[in-house]
């Protein structure tokens, strides 16, 4: 079988310091999601956590883990699972599950378009896909994230009502974004007319940071599933 093609770049950066490489060993295998066995169905998030949750939620590429901590500490009763392959990234979000004692986190530490397939239909009612790697040379527009494929997996795992949130700072990701989700009749924008203006309860990350002191204004999009 050909190799997929990767829609992130590398998995790992510097050395992880003691206490990183501790939570990796000692902490992600507790909150590690397993792809269930062949054969044994579709995976329901609530099988996930010890106590059923109101809604579950899904960030692909979590960065350094300071969105979805957020959204775990303003949302205990949210189920949140994030996928990153970068163990950097992991072992930060890892931090902020210690020093917050989230208990509402799960990680898969790996590719997430498997796990989308594992999903059962209809369980994730909202999905953030924030700053994704941008790919910004032509010839590699086939890595984006935000493509057909993808997004008809999250369609098929996102109920109406639904909302996908999408970030990026990169020109050529902006305008691309836009044309792939409004050709989309599945998803509605939401965005408003102000798209670098947030909502209330979307708080920064280090990647938006980063994009503001480098001169490039962030935009934040919001689609409705239909």
């Amino acid at each position: 079988m050909p190799e997929q093609i990767r829609f992130f770049g590398r998995r790992r950066g510097k050395k992880l310091r003691v206490t990183g490489q501790t939570l990796v060993d000692q902490l992600l295998p507790t909150l590690a999601i397993p792809l269930p066995d062949e054969g044994s169905g579709k995976l329901d998030p609530a099988s996930l956590f010890p106590e059923p949750k109101r809604d579950y939620w899904l960030e692909v590429g979590f960065g350094g883990g300071e969105h979805i901590a957020w959204q775990a500490e303003h949302n205990p009763d949210v189920g949140l699972i994030g996928a990153e392959v970068f163990l950097n990234g992991i072992a930060s979000l890892l931090g902020h599950i210690e020093r917050g004692d989230l208990k509402n986190i799960r990680i898969y530490p790996e590719d997430v378009r498997p796990f989308l397939a594992s999903l059962a239909e209809k369980c994730l009612s909202r999905v953030f896909v924030l700053f994704p790697d941008p790919w910004p040379k032509s010839r590699h527009a086939d890595r984006r994230f935000v493509n057909d494929g993808n997004l008809d997996l999250l369609a098929r795992l996102m109920p109406e009502g639904a909302i996908l949130r999408i970030a990026t700072d990169d020109e050529t990701y902006k305008a691309h974004a836009r044309e792939v989700m409004a050709a989309r009749k599945d998803f509605a924008d939401i965005t408003g007319d102000e798209p670098t203006k947030k909502p209330e309860d979307w708080p920064a990350t280090r990647y938006e940071a980063k994009a503001r002191r480098e001169g490039r204004e962030p935009i934040f999009l919001s689609y409705q599933r239909c």
